[in-house]
This record gives structure tokens, sequence and C-alpha cells, in this order.
């Protein structure tokens, strides 16, 4: 049994114009130019999105926006993340009603719940919205690492579980969520959430993943799963090789949002390179190493 989400999906980043306004335009732009270049989903709202700088109203509007332009061509699964579960839930009940796909959310991020409080936020979220719900464990920045024994729980009780998209650097999580997880629920997505673990990931059983740089460059990672799942692994192991080096712009820049802004700026896309603060715009040397990484890939917009 297929699982429901599958193969390439954008953290859509939320593009900014000068004063920190949200450039719609641009929003409609790299929603296309995304589905174009063949990304299965899109997820507004979205840790590369800077979803904690944004209001209700703002999430709400650029959801609304991809869907007006890329609906029932991609999957527009938004995300619901919240501290208060409250919030959460009205959130994905407000865009289940706007006619999402799905929709992500990850723990609370200040207050360190574990155990059966960690379960109850969870199990009211899947209870009260009626839409395929991807859980998300980011324990960078949320300080929570969700157990695969809980994830485990919660598939068993919940069929509206799709999947869970973990950026996480450890083989054995993916390994678990695959042979526990995945075992007793054969239509539960193991997506990752970094862009280098994506070949081996699906080697593992695992389905795909929720990448940033599918921002901007969709077709390499494309590449990776359509050799993969047409068992051309020669084909798939140079394709990976080329986003490994795709990569680097994490290394060069500090912090997920402000790398896709400073590529897609080199890369001379309509998306300008702001984002709000405490997140500042990359500096010129760093422009330059995403510029010259860039031509050696052979990038264009």
């Amino acid at each position: 049994m297929k699982s429901k989400f599958y193969g390439v999906i954008s953290p859509f980043i939320t593009p900014f114009k000068e004063d920190y306004s949200i450039d719609l335009e641009a929003v409609r732009w790299l929603a296309r130019f995304q589905a174009e270049r063949g990304v299965h989903g899109i997820f507004p709202n979205s840790t590369t999105g800077e979803f904690v700088h944004l209001s209700r109203e703002e999430a709400l509007e650029i959801t609304r926006v991809v869907l007006e332009e890329v609906g029932g061509k991609v999957w527009v699964i938004p995300g619901i993340s919240a501290n208060y579960t409250e919030d959460s839930i009205a959130l994905g009940k407000t865009f289940r009603d706007m006619g999402v796909t799905g929709a992500v959310v990850t723990p609370p991020f200040f207050f360190k719940i574990s155990g059966e409080r960690l379960k109850k936020h969870f199990s009211a979220i899947l209870e009260k919205v009626d839409l395929p719900i991807i859980i998300y464990n980011i324990p960078a920045t949320t300080g929570i690492n969700i157990p695969v024994a809980l994830l485990h729980e919660l598939a068993k009780e919940y069929s509206n579980l799709a999947g869970v998209k973990a950026t996480v650097e450890s083989f054995t999580y993916f390994r678990q969520l695959v042979q526990i997880v995945k075992a007793d629920r054969r239509d539960f997505a193991v997506l990752t959430g970094l862009d280098d673990f994506l070949l081996p990931v699906l080697m593992m059983g695992g389905d795909g993943g929720i990448m940033a740089l599918a921002n901007v460059a969709p077709q390499i990672h494309r590449a990776v799963y359509d050799a993969y799942t047409s068992g051309d692994l020669n084909r798939a192991l140079r394709e990976w090789h080329r986003l490994l080096k795709l990569v680097q712009v994490y290394d060069y820049a500090t912090s997920f949002p402000t790398a896709v802004k400073t590529l897609l700026k080199v890369l001379n896309a309509p998306v300008k390179p702001y984002a709000r603060m405490p997140l500042t715009p990359e500096p010129r040397e760093t422009e330059e190493k995403m510029a010259r990484l860039a031509r050696e890939l052979g990038l264009t917009i």
C-alpha cells in the first residue's frame, strides 16, 4: 500500500519585501516554479518558511495564494505548529476548510513536554483536525525528540496520521521508523527533513523527503527519487552526489531560510533575500561561494 505522501516536498520559504511585508508576487512565482520543476507537494508555514515569524493571518494568506497557483497540481500541506494545542487545532480546521491536502505539526517548542502530555497534544490534533497529518520531529528547534514508540502508538490509533518528517541525523531512527511503524502501517510515510539523507532513507524503505533545497532545485531531488524508484541505482547514486554537492550551501549560511534565499538571489530568481529578524541576509562572501557552487552544478532558474 503506497503512502499518501511521498517523493519530493518543499518546505516553502516565505518571500519578503525590503520592508519585511510578504511578497505575494514572489510567493506566486515560487509556487509555480517548484510545481514546474517537479515537487510532489508544497509545505507553506514551514521552518524554512520562518513560520515562527508569521502571524496567523499571514500563514493563511500564503497558503491561500499557494492553493490558487498550484492547488490540484501538487499537494499543499501547510504547517499548524503552535505552543498551545488548541491553536494548532483551530489553524488545522481553517486550513481544512480552505481545501488543503494535509497538515504538518511539530511538538510544542516552549514547554518541553514528554510522555503522556506529548501523546495528548498529538492525539487531540489527530482527533479534531479532519486531515491527513504529518508529525514533524525536529529536536534541534523544539528540544523534543519524539520517540519511535510514541509514533507507533499514534499510527495504530489514528488512521489520519499519514507519516512523519524527521529532521534527525540518525540512521537508527529512520531504520526503526521503517521496521517498527511502517511494518505495522504500510501506508505510513517516512520522510527525511535533510536533503543529504534522501537516498539513504529511500534505500532503507522510506518514502522521500521534505527538504529545504527543493525550494531551489527540486529537479535534482526528483532525479534521485525517480532513478531510485525506477531501479536505476547507478543513476540514483550519481544524482545523489550532485545533491550532496548542493547541500554545501548550508555549510556557508547561518540558517536554512537564508541559505535558500541567498541561493535564489544568486540565481537571479524574483525572490529577495530578506529574512525577518533575528535572521539577517547573508554577507557578500557567502553569496560568492554559493554563486560558484551554482555554476559548478549548472543551476539555472
